[in-house]
């Protein structure tokens, strides 16, 4: 049974009132998030704007979707944002109505919500341990006529890990042939220089849709900004029809036209994972009781192997949070997700580690 309630990571202040301290006390390693924080370039953006708090944005949010389509060298009209990605997976699914979908377990949990409000049942995929949790071509087989609508987090929530290129397209093959829509989030992609994800090809695959998140890599979560992409201009525009007007608060539509264009702090974001990730997954890997799988984006998925150690609630007596993945379908209290943050971070947590382990 997971400790705190939260669907996600990031609830500093239900963690922080277990122990009777400021949320302020506890060092968070249960959100994905950018450790080098938000870009400069914004933050002065901001403080020259001051103004944007007391007029109505654009409804259709024009400036900023002319960058994200110059970003993509794409046609604005065929991108949809929205306030974060989450939104962007409610406002797809509402559009699509899907009437039987499958989620790949473990994965993020908003994909099930979402779709549970449309009445849409829910079939279960589940990754295999003795996989390594990857993805096989055991889906292809998996996928059938009676499914309308299938989602793929690429790469995986809590795993990190990313399907091999072959087999996805294999799937939207699979599914373009079957009438199925597909469904890649891409939040984390970014956080992966070498790797193009799906929007170079959504032009050959209309039924392919791929959400992508802005909040973890330039480290805006409290700004909040997603958004979706698709080949047909007019599905998107129904969809764009379904939206709440003026769902995107000025400040992160500014967010949206400046930071896309940020290359030094890309640049330094993509040098410090490169660093910092590969010294943090090798100082876990040696660490007794511990199994840590090599994930590609900026967190990793552990699993304790001590019996009856709740590794969770021993760090937060720490003072240190980590996010458990009880609460994932398919996966028990024995597993967790921590992010990798900055050296300096990453050393008290492994320091923790070493004393709670001892």
């Amino acid at each position: 049974m997971a400790l705190l309630k939260s669907a996600h990571g990031g609830n500093i202040r239900e963690a922080a009132a277990l122990l009777g301290i400021a949320p302020g006390e506890l060092l968070d390693f249960s959100a994905n998030i950018n450790p080098l924080g938000m870009p400069a370039s914004l933050r002065q953006a901001i403080v020259d704007n001051p103004g944007g708090a007391e007029r109505y944005p654009d409804v259709e949010y024009q400036q900023l979707h002319q960058a994200l389509a110059a970003h993509h060298q794409l046609p604005a009209a065929h991108i949809l944002a929205g306030n974060g990605e989450t939104e962007s997976i409610f406002t797809l699914v509402h559009g699509l109505k899907p009437r039987r979908a499958m989620i790949v377990i473990p994965g993020f949990a908003e994909y099930r919500r979402a779709l549970q409000t449309v009445d849409c049942e829910v079939v279960e995929y589940a990754l295999r341990e003795r996989d390594g949790w990857q993805l096989t071509d055991a889906i292809l087989d998996a996928l059938t006529p009676a499914l309308d609508c299938l989602f793929l987090c690429t790469p995986n929530n809590p795993t990190g890990l990313l399907p091999e290129r072959g087999l996805l397209e294999a799937i939207a093959q699979r599914c373009r042939a079957l009438n199925i829509s597909l469904i890649l989030d891409e939040a984390f992609l970014d956080f992966m220089p070498d790797q193009p994800g799906f929007i170079p090809l959504l032009a050959q695959h209309p039924h392919v849709w791929v959400l992508r998140s802005l909040t973890k890599f330039y480290a805006i979560p409290g700004l909040r900004l997603g958004y979706l992409l698709n080949a047909d201009a007019q599905a998107v525009a129904r969809l764009r029809a379904r939206q709440m007007p003026w769902s995107i608060n000025a400040y992160a539509a500014l967010a949206g036209e400046i930071i896309l264009q940020d290359r030094a702090y890309q640049r330094a974001t993509w040098q410090w994972l490169q660093e910092e990730g590969a010294r943090f997954y090798a100082q876990l890997q040696e660490m007794a009781g511990l199994t840590v799988w090599p994930g590609r984006a900026n967190y990793l998925f552990l699993r304790c192997d001590r019996a009856d150690f709740d590794l969770q609630y021993a760090l937060l007596r720490q003072h240190v949070l980590i996010r458990s993945c009880a609460n994932y379908p398919g996966l028990d209290s024995r597993y967790f997700r921590v992010a990798i943050r900055s050296a300096e971070e990453n050393d008290q947590l492994l320091a923790a580690l070493r004393r709670v382990l001892a």
